[in-house]
């Protein structure tokens, strides 16, 4: 027997299959699916490899496999083929997201398979008994320590040192003679170990829960999609845990997906109370290796029957499948910006199909496309319009910026925010503030000459970073000591523009004393759960004002929180992408839902240059289906989504003149083969940020409809380039990308 292999590579020419012979004693155990280990080429060492197909023969002379390793099913290889030409990526890295975490390594040595301890038991009760008798057990360490180990068997030597008060040496005298005995042993990494939270039974619906309910359960065991449409604080997730409940009590698995690691620690808190521990599996990048190879293999089993974690998650081996629920659809962070990159609504779609299982997607403000699709009835709409603790929704305010210049007010604080700050803080109620900038300054600039200090890889301005008196880029990772003098006239007269979190908080703290804040952005959530303790102090150590970027807007639920303040509106308005007044829009009414929500009633205040812009005035209405409707006009106008895809071909080299000579064939070749009636091809430009990493950055962008052929025509041309093209040089196909920066 013959297998078909694809080669783990990410070289595009290698993005084909190679024939291997199946030896005899392997025969029954490889299968479409099965990951192998074969030689390939002249290199010294074996290669991953991925079974894909099963003949009789091949008309070439074949080497054997050498051994088997792991095994997807037929499934998930028929969704990597479809992924491979969906995303324009190879096979083998689609196939590398759907296996078990920590065998995805060559290095074999190095793989995190499982955890291993070592634990302590006595040996010979009788032997301890007798040469007590005997006098030979003098010490009292010796005699605590013993005393222990009976009453804890299996306890660890760390426990033992802690308990008695003893060494590791006596442990290990008592270990030489005889005594007690250390033992290897494997222990299940489970991220929700430490949790310790009550148990609490499902809440009486609200009667549009109960509608979105029963439309939702009526289409258990067959293929629908739904968008459950609710403002924020509506009870959609109580929604997702009953029907959850009656997917389990069927013997029916669920997938939960969330959009960041910000969102998890709250929603895994609310499912462990209604379901317990042993039912849910977490996976988010933030987990260990070993903890997430732990998730992976109970998931397979079966142990676990509802999955909850980031975008990744889709692929989870799970068994008997009865739901997807995508909570927050529209948020960009289901959109992967690396490759393969893939859309995790499109994932789970292909997925559900093949299950004959509901897609719900849940949004208090969906994305444009999402609900245009309601519109044509590719989604049914399910409608939660009120809150339901039956708060109301918080009154929100406009701060026009420009009028506080001209009360001579040059504060990051509006007049009216510092009163309701003021306000706030008396009647001790919390406060978030949201900034979406990190860093004290975003950029430094000589106001002699006019220079901007620059990333000297990226052509990027550097921001200013007070904690450790650094800039950095926050897109290749560089960082020098601050500048004092101009390096272009040697001028002294450096300052420091734009506001990032640091500097917000700094500044609270010098106009409200005393106060306790608390900051929540990316140089702040860099360990392991430290999302998780940030959220859980603020909540329970009376913290007043909680500082941060995105990672504040979604899905929190604090019910002391009354006051919201967005201190930039406009810094997502000012972006060169179509999706700006979008993105402002749900960004503005996501943060002002979390003012509020329990029985007081909440402010929201937004502070803009812009206040007639439509996108903030809809999110002072908190009225999504005005914004939409004027949205969804210029759209259409313009030819942009859901009217079209843009399709972005992006090269990427050291070599300017190598990108310029390779995008202009490619530019010539499109347009010969597209029909250029229905896909506009825009002439090769540089991007707006045209160097990143020492790297120039050239594209084109394309207009249209994504269908079968166009698919097919990249494709194609992927190919020609990478026979053509060097291998400084790259190349990559992103359809409706996140970034059009």
């Amino acid at each position: 027997m013959i297998a078909e292999v694809i080669v783990n590579s990410t070289a595009k020419k290698l993005n084909r299959t190679f024939d291997y012979n199946i030896p005899k004693h392997l025969e029954d155990f490889i299968v479409i699916g099965s990951k192998v280990l074969v030689p390939f080429a002249n290199f010294k060492t074996p290669e991953e490899a991925y079974v894909v197909g099963i003949k009789e023969k091949s008309e070439y002379k074949v080497k054997d496999i050498l051994k088997i390793e792991d095994s997807l099913t037929d499934k998930q290889i028929e969704l990597a083929k479809w992924m491979s030409k969906k995303y324009f990526c190879n096979v083998s890295d689609c196939i590398k997201l759907m296996l078990t975490p920590g065998t995805r390594n060559k290095n074999r040595d190095n793989r995190i398979t499982d955890k291993k301890i070592n634990v302590v038991y006595v040996k010979s009760e009788e032997k301890i008994e007798f040469d007590m008798e005997a006098g030979k057990l003098k010490t009292e360490k010796q005699k605590r320590v013993i005393k222990f180990v009976l009453e804890n068997p299996g306890c660890m030597v760390p426990e033992i040192e802690m308990f008695t008060g003893c060494t590791r040496g006596v442990v290990n005298t008592l270990v030489k003679n005889g005594y007690l005995e250390i033992i290897e042993k494997t222990v299940e990494r489970n991220p929700l170990i430490g949790k310790r939270i009550e148990r609490n039974n499902k809440l009486k619906f609200t009667e549009e829960q109960q509608n979105a309910y029963n439309e939702i359960e009526k289409s258990i065991n067959k293929y629908k999609e739904f968008l459950l449409f609710g403002v924020t604080g509506s009870g959609k997730t109580e929604v997702y845990l009953q029907i959850i409940e009656k997917l389990l009590s069927k013997g029916k698995s669920s997938i939960m997906l969330v959009p960041e690691i910000s969102l998890t620690p709250q929603i895994i808190n609310r499912f462990v109370a209604r379901f317990g521990k042993e039912k849910i599996a977490v996976l988010h990048s933030k987990l260990g290796l070993g903890e997430r190879h732990d998730e992976w293999n109970r998931i397979r089993e079966g142990k676990a029957k509802i999955v909850i974690g980031a975008r990744s998650a889709i692929f989870a081996p799970v068994k008997d499948l009865g739901i997807i629920i995508i909570d927050e659809e529209h948020d960009s962070s289901y959109k992967s910006e690396t490759t393969p990159k893939y859309q995790a609504k499109e994932i789970a779609q292909k997925i559900a199909k093949e299950e004959n299982c509901p897609v719900v997607l849940g949004s208090a403000t969906p994305e444009i496309t999402t609900y245009y699709k309601t519109e044509i009835g590719e989604i049914e709409r399910l409608e939660l319009k009120k809150r339901a603790n039956k708060s109301e929704l918080p009154k929100v305010e406009i701060v026009d910026l420009k009028q506080e210049l001209a009360y001579g007010n040059r504060s990051m604080l509006s007049r009216e925010l510092y009163q309701s700050i003021e306000k706030n803080l008396k009647n001790k109620e919390q406060i978030i503030l949201y900034l979406n900038r990190r860093g004290f300054s975003t950029f430094i600039m000589c106001r002699e000459c006019g220079y901007t200090v620059k990333c000297k890889n990226c052509n990027i301005s550097l921001t200013y970073h007070k904690f450790n008196n650094k800039l950095k880029c926050h897109y290749c990772g560089y960082e020098e000591p601050v500048v004092n003098k101009c390096p272009e006239c040697g001028s002294d007269k450096i300052r420091y523009f734009g506001t990032g979190t640091q500097k917000l908080e700094q500044e609270i703290k010098k106009q409200f004393e005393g106060i306790k804040t608390i900051r929540m952005d990316v140089d702040t959530v860099t360990k392991k759960n430290s999302h998780e303790k940030i959220l859980e102090t603020f909540k329970k150590e009376n913290i007043d004002i909680l500082i941060g970027t995105q990672m504040v807007v979604k899905g929190h639920h604090f019910p002391n929180v009354t006051l919201v303040g967005a201190i930039a509106a406009d810094s997502s308005l000012n972006i060169d992408d179509y999706r700006a007044s979008e993105r402002t829009f749900q960004t503005l009414t996501q943060v002002a839902g979390r003012a509020g929500r329990g029985e007081k009633v909440g402010k929201v205040i937004i502070q803009t240059y812009n206040p007639e812009n439509f996108s903030i005035q809809c999110a002072q209405k908190q009225n999504y289906e005005e914004f939409y409707k004027t949205e969804k006009a210029l759209r259409e106008q313009l030819k942009y989504p859901p009217f079209c895809d843009i399709i972005v071909i992006g090269f990427t080299s050291k070599n300017q003149n190598e990108i310029i000579k390779l995008i202009n064939r490619v530019y010539k070749y499109l347009n010969d083969k597209l029909d250029i009636e229905s896909q506009k091809i825009l002439r090769p430009m540089p991007a707006p940020i045209d160097k990143i990493q020492n790297k120039y950055r050239w594209r084109i962008i394309i207009k249209g409809k994504m269908d079968e052929k166009t698919e097919e025509i990249l494709n194609i041309c992927l190919k020609k380039i990478y026979k053509m093209n060097n291998k400084e040089m790259r190349v990559a196909i992103d359809v409706n990308p996140n970034n059009m920066i």
